[in-house]
């Protein structure tokens, strides 16, 4: 072996082949990486390695090469959706119990291959804290539930940090769920029986009102379609029986109503272009809800070429809280020296916003409260009447901000850094001002196209197959989430690997319509970006401007609708040409000022002082 070899690399080749004879896939492709693990597509993205391959990397690598392997042998994707519940909870018990029934079916004639389950389940538990938890309200009850499934289906022993969850909570499932579970081993290798056993128990447990519809109960409209059908053809076969019984009896008759027919055919044919639209656009209207929505509402000619590969995901999913903590711990300690100036234009912020929302008073009234400061007036002069004001409220409606931020590669380093630091705390100010503020992120889930370019060349590169990249939208803060609890997830932005290729146009579509349901009557959205949309895979097979008309349609749009306030703050970018609100800054440093300046303004009550303030520039 050279010496500049990575000596895990025979480890990894090794692992590969027995992953995916594991899984009866031999064209699986299996990737490391310091991304979460999981599959998509044709590819299986497990722990990275290092070159030091210690005990833990190792066993984690192939605990969850083994999970994910017995999840792709044994799961079919088509019956799991059929028998899933509606509701959030119910769904997470279904989800975590078809996991166990995957790794236990597989562990049946593979035990060494649970053994590293095992091992990958105790690292889990124990990063996770589960050994620590005191009581059960503490601990998630479908991690436990899956637990507890596991450990029925085996009859083997969990680790000690997931045995502790798994019993904290099991007084509880066995009282309600205990007769169903006890059947857990007869229905392991049928998905579908075994489905339907999963949700008597999640009815058990208490959360029978999230199944939603059951899968196997013919659908009443069906039945009574059927019956309809039956109906009509029985008085279709009478009416038949009567033609003919009259045809009979009276030919002529017959002939008279055959040539009223042909001429109310001939009138269906002449009906007018007008007349035929209208219907066809009557049954537009009454196809079914759950055909694909149309990929922008701002462009309807933007073509996308595959959307199954795009995903919108919070940011406590790209990473588990321990790796989220020290990339936060790792942003605060990199932006120490900025923090002051930042929180000083923070403070100004917030002391305009605290001035708007005071109470203000209307003074010289004839009644109301009595005005001190006037009194001398009447002491000079007796004949004076008394001053009185009146305390009024300022029109400060509730409001919601939107920060969109750019996760683009080129913003790596310095810019990337300030961006998140800016947004931590002109959220945290705005919150004490009562402004509910939503943090976002738009990126591309790989380089160069990913599995949506796959699947383009697979099927012989058609020409302009429009966008051809796989979207990620990332949420690292809900509006209505609390700061306290979400504080670490901007530290996800220092995550390596996280920043790709940047498409704006449907990532400010997403942020406008996100924005546009929520119920406050004014809504903000900032766009925080360094430069033009960049996809080389869109652009090398496509028109030039391709991405950067979508953009210019969807700003378009946003700015007709007139729903939400859009403004734009480039860095070392003229965003001018694309936004009509917009500044450029030359330096990632000015951001925090910039920000701070635009938000101001656009609460200033004096349009003039506003306008002047935001010193907009229009597009043109």
């Amino acid at each position: 072996m050279k010496k500049s070899d990575n000596p895990a690399d025979p480890f990894k080749k090794a692992l590969t082949e027995a992953t995916r004879a594991l899984a009866e896939d031999h064209e699986l492709n299996v990737t490391f990486t310091a991304d979460p693990s999981g599959v998509a597509g044709d590819t299986m993205r497990l722990p990275q390695v290092s070159r030091r391959m210690t005990r833990d990397e190792v066993l984690l690598a192939r605990g969850t090469a083994d999970a994910l392997a017995m999840k792709l042998r044994h799961h079919d994707t088509g019956t799991h959706a059929k028998y899933a519940p509606a509701g959030p909870m119910a769904r997470d018990l279904y989800e975590a119990m078809e996991t166990a029934r995957c790794e236990a079916l597989g562990a049946r004639d593979m035990p060494g291959a649970l053994s590293n389950i095992d091992a990958k389940l105790g690292q889990e538990a124990e990063r996770k804290g589960y050994g620590q938890i005191k009581a059960p309200a503490d601990a998630p009850l479908a991690v436990a539930a899956g637990y507890i499934v596991r450990q029925a289906a085996t009859g083997r022993a969990l680790p000690s940090a997931a045995q502790h969850v798994a019993d904290l909570w099991r007084p509880f499932v066995e009282e309600q769920a205990g007769a169903d579970l006890d059947h857990v081993g007869e229905v392991l290798a049928d998905q579908a029986a075994f489905a339907r056993l999963a949700r008597k128990v999640i009815a058990d447990l208490g959360y029978g009102d999230q199944l939603g519809e059951d899968p196997d109960e013919p659908q009443e409209d069906e039945a009574e379609e059927n019956a309809e059908q039956d109906e009509e053809a029985g008085d279709n076969q009478s009416r038949d029986q009567n033609q003919d019984d009259e045809a009979e009896a009276s030919p002529e008759r017959t002939q008279e109503q055959t040539q009223e027919e042909r001429q109310a055919q001939v009138s269906m044919d002449d009906q007018s272009d007008e007349e035929l639209v209208d219907e066809a656009e009557m049954s537009e209207a009454e196809t079914p809800p759950d055909l694909p929505p149309q990929v922008s509402e701002a462009s309807p000619d933007y073509r996308v070429y595959a959307q199954e590969f795009d995903e919108e995901i919070r940011a406590e999913d790209l990473a588990d809280p321990a790796e989220l903590e020290r990339l936060r711990a790792y942003l605060d300690k990199q932006l120490e020296p900025l923090r002051g100036a930042v929180s000083r234009l923070a403070n100004k912020l917030q002391r305009r916003l605290q001035a708007q929302q005071n109470r203000s008073w209307e003074f010289d009234k004839e009644e109301g409260v009595l005005d001190a400061g006037r009194l001398a007036r009447v002491v000079a002069n007796p004949t004076t009447p008394l001053s009185f004001k009146v305390e009024k409220d300022t029109e400060f409606r509730d409001t919601v901000v939107t920060l969109l931020l750019d996760n683009s590669g080129s913003m790596r380093g310095r810019p990337i850094s300030i961006a998140a630091i800016c947004a931590d705390v002109l959220a945290r100010t705005l919150e004490r001002s009562q402004v509910k503020v939503e943090i976002l992120g738009f990126t591309t889930r790989a380089w160069k196209g990913g599995q949506s370019r796959e699947k383009w060349l697979a099927a012989g590169r058609p020409a302009q197959p429009g966008r051809l990249n796989d979207l990620r939208h990332i949420i690292y803060k809900g509006a209505d989430a609390p700061w306290r609890r979400v504080r670490p997830n901007l530290g996800l932005m220092m995550k390596e690997g996280l920043l790709k290729e940047n498409i704006d146009g449907e990532a400010l579509e997403w942020a406008h319509r996100r924005l546009s349901r929520r119920p406050e009557a004014r809504r903000i959205l900032m766009v925080i970006s360094d430069g033009a949309p960049v996809d080389d895979s869109t652009l090398s097979v496509n028109p030039a401007n391709f991405l950067e008309k979508h953009l210019r349609d969807v700003i378009a749009m946003i700015e007709r609708k007139k729903q939400v306030e859009l403004l734009a703050i480039g860095i070392g970018h003229d965003v001018t040409r694309y936004y009509e609100r917009a500044v450029t800054i030359t330096d990632a440093e000015q951001l925090a000022g910039a920000m701070t300046e635009q938000l101001a303004a656009l609460f200033e009550a004096d349009p003039r002082k506003r306008a002047r303030a935001m010193n907009l520039r229009r597009v043109g």
